[in-house]
């Protein structure tokens, strides 16, 4: 039988048009999302920032997740996929990624990457290497503890991804000026809070020496048996120095950091007679259903918990 050309829809049973309907919608949702601009950035911190830069114009996957440490990320073959789809690599550079040249020569990757500390005034600090006691200058990669860096961050992304994608330019820069906005009162709020601890007891204890810029910013002194590697053993002169420093100067701010093996200052706080606080966020962000789940959620989290911290200096 023909159907006439004026063949009402009405007269198809409803579960045909539903069923019709629901299909278009999925495929109109894979397009969509195939119509995203795929971009990997190294660690969940930088994913954040893409994010909040590219919105709904990008795709992000990051290779080292949540809660994990970036220090000792080993890539997977499923990484070198990842890199070979993306349209954008987003690294911090500053040496944080020693394994990221090699990842991306290994896999063929001859995409566009973004560096995105480039402009930052970066810190050194002298650093005992081992047993050895030799020290030696290290550069301090964790530029983002400071959200004036932030600034400088979410730029270079925009930069970087309207290199790769002219026409969301506008976006970017807007998506990129709205978030610095959001840093600017993020700081602001941080100094009036750290403000209210007297410089002498600004002290605290952490389990790497990852809050450099931080305690530069804010004028916190912050105290780590390891270096601003989290491969990096002390040795047990360096603990029994430090144990000696926390008694002295009655410092009883001690935390832990959320990627790392809390052993070693879970015993230093016991053997300096100091109250191991909340974690810390430092080189990752939590899980979505904890404190720490993006960049402003995470530098909130921090500067609350080491403010209640310091008061029991």
């Amino acid at each position: 039988m023909t159907l006439p050309n004026t063949f009402p829809l009405s007269a198809l049973p409803r579960r045909f048009l539903l069923a019709s309907a629901t299909a278009l919608a999925l495929l109109g949702s894979h397009a969509h999302a195939a119509d995203k601009l795929p971009v990997t950035a190294s660690f969940s911190i930088l994913g954040d920032l893409v994010r909040v830069v590219g919105g709904e114009r990008v795709a992000v996957t990051t290779l080292v997740g949540a809660n994990e440490d970036a220090h000792v990320f080993e890539a997977k073959p499923s990484d070198a996929k990842t890199l070979l789809a993306s349209r954008l690599v987003v690294l911090n550079g500053l040496g944080f990624e020693p394994w990221a040249g090699k990842l991306l020569k290994s896999s063929g990757y001859k995409g566009e990457s973004v560096i995105a500390a480039k402009g930052v005034k970066a810190r050194h600090m002298e650093e005992e290497k081992g047993h050895t006691g030799h020290a030696h200058e290290e550069t301090d990669p964790h530029a983002w503890q400071n959200p004036n860096n932030v600034v400088l961050y979410v730029r270079n992304i925009a930069a970087g991804l309207s290199k790769v994608d002219a026409a969301g330019a506008a976006s970017y820069q807007a998506n990129a000026e709205a978030y610095v906005k959001e840093l600017q009162a993020l700081d602001a709020w941080a100094k009036a809070q750290i403000a209210t601890i007297p410089a002498h007891t600004r002290k605290v204890i952490t389990s790497h020496d990852a809050f450099g810029y931080f305690a530069a910013h804010y004028g916190v002194k912050f105290l780590a048996p390891q270096g601003v590697n989290t491969e990096t053993e002390p040795s047990a002169k360096q603990v029994a120095q430090l144990i000696k420093q926390i008694q002295r100067e009655k410092i009883r701010a001690v935390f832990v950091e959320n990627m790392g093996n809390p052993k070693l200052i879970a015993q230093l706080s016991k053997d300096a007679g100091a109250t191991l606080g909340a974690s810390l966020y430092a080189d990752a962000l939590s899980a979505p259903d904890q404190p720490g789940a993006t960049y402003l959620q995470m530098v909130r989290h921090n500067v609350a918990q080491l403010v209640a911290g310091m008061r029991l200096n």
